[in-house]
């Protein structure tokens, strides 16, 4: 059967070499075209994430979301090809990383525009003092912690880019902390029916304010970041310009695509492509100011009319995105991320003091904060425990940062650990300190729905 296997193996890979017998038998494959190996990718990053995925589902208890991280750290060099070298090179060529990038970008575009369409403003209002306090103490002490531990880390050679400033390094560092996981936040709260809460308002009121100021913090990191001042300019006043278009005009300037859904009971393909089109130009634009495409999708998720266009466009957009598109963006993440970088007690020290400082930062400063503005005990080890998680918005800031050539592959890894270890920590650390007690009490019922969050 072994031999079977490998025979079989043998002619596949034949089969796709792009200078192999199948170039020799079929003229019109073009030296050098790898096109060959996509769909086979794609089957393969469907499969593990789906897989992964149900298995952090069924056995710990993590939503789907987080076992396709974890799926895409598998398909990368730190398993798949630390087992079967060979094979992963072959299915994951180098050359193709070019092509998973394309669809990487489209699938946390459409990601990031799915959760500005999901953004409750009202949430904003309701608890904004108490909020504000938690947002502050879950940005003031992220940043607290990367002035401390930004200039250790620049002593080692290739943890930074060369050329950057301990400043530009500082704020990234910052941001990478400070960040919370605010779509995850959603589901949880939603799943566990903690959206009128008190816990669950706060939450997301702060997740959101955190992750806002990570964003704009990581915008000015890229425009000043390997750049002139005329070019930095550009960046940071056009999308403070665009921005403030957005919110100021932007609902009342789509108000007639939500009239024309509401009128016709569905979204026709007609809207569908006319939103389609302005997700581009959005991304376009803040790529082409030198920022990144994904604060172009979220902002104009953001002011999309509410009401049955978001059910709709969210009916078309969602499935395909979170099951075939947002996984290319975890394989590509798992396939820059080499763990096997950090592999001496010195690295390792430093990625477990990135991982430890990072929890006490958010964690720590998140539950303090929650109890100086009023909040019972256990609500706060709950806040703290719920903003401390990083998840997909991490793994987009720190892709974001390696490809802009603001960090290096090893730092890069560390960061990667630091998000999946504080994202699985989440659910668990919220059910002890909080969901056990209140459903105890009668406080929060049933868990409602299933862990298995796709869009989490």
């Amino acid at each position: 059967m072994s031999d079977l296997l490998q025979a079989t193996w043998v002619a596949l890979a034949d089969i796709m070499a792009p200078h192999g017998p199948a170039v020799n038998a079929v003229k019109s494959f073009a030296p050098g075209d790898y096109s060959i190996h996509f769909f086979l990718q794609l089957a393969v990053i469907i499969l593990a994430c789906r897989v992964v995925g149900w298995i952090g589902q069924k056995f710990l208890g993590q939503p789907q979301v987080v076992g396709e991280m974890i799926a895409g750290v598998v398909l990368g060099p730190s398993l798949f090809g630390l087992l079967a070298p060979d094979i992963q090179a072959a299915i994951f060529p180098k050359e193709t990383k070019s092509v998973l990038y394309s669809g990487a970008q489209l699938g946390v575009g459409l990601y990031m525009f799915i959760v500005g369409l999901t953004l409750q403003l009202d949430h904003f209002k309701t608890k904004a003092r108490s909020a504000a306090t938690v947002s502050a103490a879950g940005i003031g002490a992220p940043f607290m912690i990367a002035i401390l531990i930004t200039p250790l880390l620049m002593t080692v050679p290739g943890l930074f880019a060369p050329g950057i400033s301990q400043f530009n390094a500082t704020l990234f560092m910052g941001a990478c902390i400070a960040l919370t996981a605010f779509p995850m936040l959603a589901r949880i709260i939603n799943e566990r029916g903690l959206a009128n809460s008190s816990l669950g308002t706060l939450t997301l009121t702060a997740g959101a304010f955190d992750d806002a100021a990570s964003w704009c913090v990581l915008a000015v990191v890229l425009a000043t970041f390997g750049s002139g001042a005329g070019v930095a300019v550009i960046a940071i006043v056009g999308g403070v310009g665009y921005a403030a278009f957005m919110l100021l005009f932007g609902r009342r300037l789509l108000a007639p695509l939500g009239r024309m859904v509401e009128a016709k009971g569905e979204m026709s393909n007609t809207v569908l492509a006319v939103t389609l089109m302005l997700f581009c130009l959005s991304a376009f634009l803040m790529d082409a100011i030198g920022i990144h495409a994904v604060f172009g999708g979220f902002l104009l998720g953001a002011v999309m009319p509410r009401g049955l266009f978001v059910t709709e466009l969210k009916k078309k957009l969602e499935p395909m995105t979170v099951i075939l598109l947002l996984p290319m963006f975890f394989t590509y993440s798992g396939l820059n991320t080499r763990l096997d970088m950090v592999n001496n007690l010195p690295l390792l020290l430093i990625a477990g003091g990135i991982l430890i400082a990072s929890i006490l930062a958010k964690f720590g400063a998140c539950w303090a904060a929650a109890r100086l503005s009023g909040e019972d005990n256990r609500t706060a080890l709950g806040i703290g425990a719920l903003m401390n998680a990083r998840g997909l918005m991490e793994l987009i800031i720190i892709n974001i940062g390696l490809q802009k050539g603001v960090i290096g592959p090893t730092l890069f890894s560390m960061m990667v650990l630091m998000a999946v270890v504080t994202t699985m920590m989440a659910s668990p650390l919220f059910e002890v300190v909080y969901g056990r007690k209140a459903r105890e009490s009668g406080e929060l019922g049933k868990l409602q729905g299933s862990m298995a969050a796709d869009a989490a």
